[in-house]
């Protein structure tokens, strides 16, 4: 139980974030778990490394990398002022962001787009005199709920993807029109919460900010080419029932390549966002203490639930996930539904909740703690209270959309 108990404090530390005068980041408290689990033996340390996911290590590194070449080059001012920088009035910015960010979640992955997307959140908020509050959870809310319909919009859905027959079809089939009314209902319920920023504002377009380093921005060109070729060749394999092992991690480092033996290369590594790294790595060693305890596998075989029963997948989903992340839920519930002869529809439930899962608390998905890591670079935050409020409400809603459509 010991586990359990520093899981509970790294869920209060990271709640209220503060101890006296000291203000703690989310990677500082997430690696003292895991250290601690280490120290009193919950985990032996050859476990704990082996715990580690190295392919979303590495995953994230590869894009970590284009993204500080992106910001570095200037090209991403540039982007984002293509993108977004049209829109006339906050109304239009909310829901631009949120299905702009939501489409392109379905081929980048959501994690991606968090990465990309966070500090072109915060360039819009500072143009635009908004709430970086409201922009960020604008990101957040997008990426989540925009990955739900992609078997390749985020690591757990390629858990389930790899499970069941023709993949985009059936994740398109049974979940198209639900993200679409999510992603709608995401722009209603924060015009509510912040509707001080929404009155009476409109919204003047300057020029674009000129690249201020026109070879790396090239660069950054053919990285982002290579990325979208590579999983768009992923794609193809799928369709064509091709068996080769052609990882995510592969497209993102390979990606990486043209920004990475650039000579800007020794300041573009040493701005990649280490600390959310650590946190990642943290996490996992965490978690798999946690799971190693049974805890909450006792809980599903005691209570004797119907584990193939749609409102119970999506209620174990959806709170499991805020507390061991729903990469490991997954891992752990689509075996027991695939084992019971579940149908399209139960194993689509699963994907659904344990995504939107991770727009009710901060850890319910690893894409807030990377919006968070990103925007504390740049002295902006979420606190647990910003994202609870507006989220907590928005789950609730959603879970209860994608159960009448499923």
């Amino acid at each position: 139980m010991i586990a359990i108990l520093i899981l509970i404090l790294v869920f209060i530390l990271i709640a209220i974030r503060q101890i006296g005068n000291i203000r703690l980041q989310i990677w500082q408290i997430m690696l003292f778990g895991a250290l601690i689990v280490i120290i009193t033996g919950r985990i032996s340390p050859l476990d704990a490394l082996r715990s580690i996911n190295v392919d979303v290590i590495l995953f994230l590194f590869g894009m970590f990398a284009v993204g500080v070449a992106l910001e570095e080059s200037g090209y991403l001012s540039h982007i984002s002022y293509k993108l977004f920088g049209k829109a006339k009035t906050v109304d239009q910015l909310i829901l631009i962001l949120l299905f702009g960010f939501g489409i392109l979640s379905m081929v980048l992955m959501n994690d991606t787009m968090a990465i990309i997307g966070t500090p072109i959140a915060l360039l819009l908020a500072k143009q635009y005199n908004l709430p970086p509050k409201l922009l960020l959870l604008t990101l957040a809310f997008a990426v989540t709920t925009g990955s739900v319909m992609s078997p390749i919009g985020n690591p757990q859905n390629l858990l389930v993807a790899i499970t069941i027959k023709d993949p985009f079809i059936a994740f398109f089939k049974h979940l198209a029109i639900p993200t679409v009314i999510s992603l709608f209902l995401a722009y209603l319920l924060l015009k509510i919460f912040y509707r001080d920023a929404f009155i009476g504002k409109k919204l003047t377009f300057d020029p674009p900010d000129m690249v201020n380093d026109k070879k790396l921005a090239m660069l950054c060109k053919i990285s982002i080419s290579i990325i979208v070729i590579l999983i768009i060749t992923k794609i193809a394999m799928t369709f064509l029932n091709i068996g080769l092992d052609f990882r995510l991690t592969y497209i993102a480092l390979i990606g990486a390549i043209p920004v990475l033996i650039s000579n800007k290369r020794r300041k573009i590594i040493k701005n990649i966002d280490w600390h959310t790294l650590i946190f990642f790595a943290a996490m996992f060693v965490l978690m798999q203490s946690v799971w190693n305890t049974g805890f909450f596998q006792d809980i599903i075989t005691n209570f004797n639930l119907d584990i193939t029963s749609i409102p119970i997948i999506f209620t174990i989903s959806v709170l499991l996930s805020q507390l061991i992340s729903n990469v490991p839920l997954v891992a752990f519930y689509l075996p027991l539904l695939t084992d019971t002869g579940a149908s399209i529809r139960e194993i689509m439930a699963l994907a659904a909740g344990s995504t939107i899962a991770g727009n009710m608390l901060i850890l319910g998905a690893a894409s807030n703690i990377i919006i968070i890591q990103n925007a504390e670079k740049k002295k902006e935050t979420l606190t647990f209270v910003d994202f609870a409020k507006v989220g907590i409400p928005l789950t609730i809603i959603d879970t209860l959309v994608y159960y009448l459509f499923i």
